[in-house]
């Protein structure tokens, strides 16, 4: 990777085998390996450039370690992040209710870190429905709960992949903008009635 500075810190969290890493090779490279994969250690990063209307936003993306022996070192790499891709496999109930406690996590220590649930592997659903492990709209419904946003995806046919991280950079440059207009003008965001709140958070 070159010098070039990153705008945002985006950490990929799940149980170890969820394909984090291949989520990140779609992403960054816009390809699927077939296993084995290696297990990551620590974490792996990487960066990507986007484009939001006329700006380009750096995402720096850390691929942590799924495995619990890991968990202490992933609170390193997920410090400070803007965002976080917590993943789970959408034929593995278990990965789901892991990915529960990573969200746990990130309320606990990290309140300024937006969260983006990544349901992976949906192209097994496609070979056969009888393999989804975990309910969409339960799902959906733990999404509205914590304010996250949702996605299936599949890092081998790249199914939702870039809309995903596509999202990320535009909420990125979304509340940097509305950040430096309330730090500008002073804006008090208990008046209701003022034009700022509404010309940000009801077009």
């Amino acid at each position: 990777m070159s010098g070039r500075r990153v705008d945002a810190k985006v950490v990929l969290l799940g149980q170890e085998g969820v394909g984090k890493s291949s989520l990140v090779e779609r992403c960054a490279h816009g390809r699927f390996r077939a296993g084995p994969y290696q297990n990551t250690i620590g974490a792996a990063f990487v960066a990507k450039v986007m484009t939001v209307g006329d700006q380009t936003v750096t995402l720096g993306i850390w691929d942590t370690a799924g495995s619990e022996r890991y968990e202490a070192m992933s609170r390193i790499y997920y410090r400070g992040a803007r965002a976080a891709v917590v993943c789970y496999d959408l034929t593995d109930s278990g990965s789901f209710q892991r990915a529960k406690f990573w969200v746990n996590e990130l309320q606990n220590c990290e309140e300024g870190c937006r969260i983006y649930l990544c349901g992976t592997k949906s192209d097994l659903l496609e070979e056969d429905r009888r393999k989804r492990g975990v309910d969409f709209h339960d799902v959906q419904d733990y999404a509205d709960e914590i304010k996250a946003d949702l996605f299936e995806t599949s890092s081998k046919t790249g199914q939702s992949v870039d809309e995903l991280f596509q999202k990320v950079a535009e909420d990125y440059v979304n509340f940097s903008a509305f950040q430096v207009m309330t730090e500008d003008k002073g804006v008090n965001l208990s008046q209701r009635n003022s034009p700022y709140f509404y010309s940000c958070c009801h077009h």
